[in-house]
């Protein structure tokens, strides 16, 4: 790389996965990654593997009808129209060959989730990997490119600029630890930075709702991304939105997950009651959790769900800490939790009944798997900014884009870096939503920059 890399990638999350594709169609990638332990520190090693894919090879395996158009009208379902439709169509296209991509040349071993659906997915259509945890994509992806010949791997280095000429992006500027700072030449950066969940001054401005719930996403995701694109005059959007998420265990600190509340759990409050409807989303329930008093509640499940949700690691975690209380009844419950006993126990036979079809939920949930039933369970829970769904704004390239829709020349953002699909605030978040955009914008920006030198070079 002594003329520079063709392309330089800011972050190693789904930064990896566009380092690795533009690495598969020729190009010399260098990766800038800012945190050492990144195999366990970013938001990618964070989450739970769900990556969505609309028609692709293992729903039609399973019978399961999906499309592009069918992802898209979800989206727009779940954000109430208010998600950029041109960004939602283009990963809503390229999420089915993105995972087959992913598993084929990436070689993740990735699987159709089946056993559940997240709320807002009118069908089964997220994919993930033994364990469904993002560190095991992390791991998987930072060995395949520290094996690559034509990928270099920088880290602990934070790129702190992005330097541009008449033709565009021309340099970065690399800090690493010791505080010197190195200029390297490029013409095409992709920033995977994510957003800017780790800085609480951002946060109050643009999240004031979510800014004192507790934060469980990378330290690094600072807001690098809107700094660098703001100076060389990108556009920004949805700066409001973000992923919230209420199952947050608060003895472990670590996700309890909601396919607790999918299998048939259910949230209440301190006071022992119900206070709206779980199924609607866990990113919005992080709000309604944080208005409540103490910000705190309990998951109620039982032995069934325990046993249900053990494919995944976090949920293992959670258990392994000692997160969870158990009794043989709601009376025995309440005095493991300190709830009011008698407010629990009306409620427990309230959502079995309502599970039964004997009358509907004051609140408005219509999907029950099943009443709960022998021994039962509760984990104290505590909402969570997991991250920032609002960014710089890209075209259908993941090229950022200046305040007139224009490509600035060799810039383009990915993940948390970008703004999403999910609308405004935190009800329209889509489990996937990091994740497709992550991996799905920067499998796009390593097919257009080579593109770009392509027809740079033929002409």
């Amino acid at each position: 790389m002594t003329d520079g890399p063709d392309l330089v990638v800011a972050g190693a999350g789904g930064g990896l996965a566009g380092a690795l594709r533009a690495a598969e169609l020729g190009l010399s990638v260098l990766v800038v990654e800012a945190s050492e332990h990144f195999r366990r520190g970013n938001n990618t090693s964070m989450s739970t593997a769900m990556f969505p894919g609309a028609g692709s090879r293992w729903q039609a395996a399973e019978g399961v009808d999906d499309s592009p158009e069918q992802f898209v009208a979800d989206i727009m379902a779940k954000t109430h129209g208010q998600a950029d439709p041109r960004l939602a169509r283009t990963l809503a296209e390229v999420s089915a060959p993105l995972v087959e991509w992913l598993a084929d040349s990436a070689g993740l071993p990735l699987s159709l989730v089946t056993d559940f659906n997240y709320p807002g997915h009118s069908v089964p259509r997220c994919h993930t990997i033994p364990g469904r945890h993002g560190s095991g994509v992390v791991d998987h992806l930072a060995r395949k490119v520290t094996e690559h010949e034509n990928i270099e791997l920088l880290a602990p280095a934070r790129l702190v600029d992005v330097l541009s000429d008449v033709d565009g992006v021309c340099a970065v500027v690399v800090r690493y630890p010791d505080g010197t700072e190195e200029e390297i030449p490029t013409r095409a950066v992709l920033l995977a930075t994510n957003g800017f969940g780790a800085d609480s001054d951002l946060v109050a401005q643009h999240l004031p709702e979510i800014s004192g719930a507790l934060y469980q996403g990378s330290d690094q995701s600072l807001g690098d991304a809107l700094r660098i694109g703001e100076k060389l005059g990108a556009a920004t959007g949805f700066l409001d939105a973000y992923q919230g998420h209420g199952a947050v265990s608060a003895a472990a600190g670590t996700l309890v997950g909601w396919a607790t509340i999918i299998h048939g759990g259910f949230l209440v409050g301190l006071d022992g009651r119900r206070f709206g409807n779980e199924t609607r989303g866990y990113s919005e329930y992080a709000a309604e959790l944080a208005a409540r008093p103490g910000s705190t509640g309990w998951i109620v499940l039982d032995e069934t769900i325990f046993e249900q949700c053990q494919p995944f690691q976090d949920f293992r975690d959670v258990v392994s800490a000692g997160a969870l209380v158990w009794a043989d009844d709601a009376r025995g419950l309440a005095a493991a939790t300190g709830l009011p006993p008698d407010a629990l126990e009306a409620e427990i036979a309230t959502a079995a009944a309502i599970a039964r079809g004997e009358h509907a939920d004051e609140h408005g949930r219509t999907h029950w798997e099943r009443p709960l039933s022998g021994r039962l369970a509760a984990v104290r829970v505590v909402p969570a900014l997991f991250h920032t769904q609002g960014g710089l704004l890209v075209d259908e390239h993941a090229a950022v884009v200046d305040h007139d829709d224009r490509p600035i020349p060799g810039l383009y953002a990915a993940g948390g870096a970008a703004a999403s699909i999910s609308g405004h605030g935190a009800a329209g978040y889509l489990p996937g939503n990091g994740l497709l955009p992550a991996f799905g914008l920067a499998y796009l920006a390593a097919g257009d920059v080579a593109r770009r030198l392509n027809s740079n070079t033929a002409s």
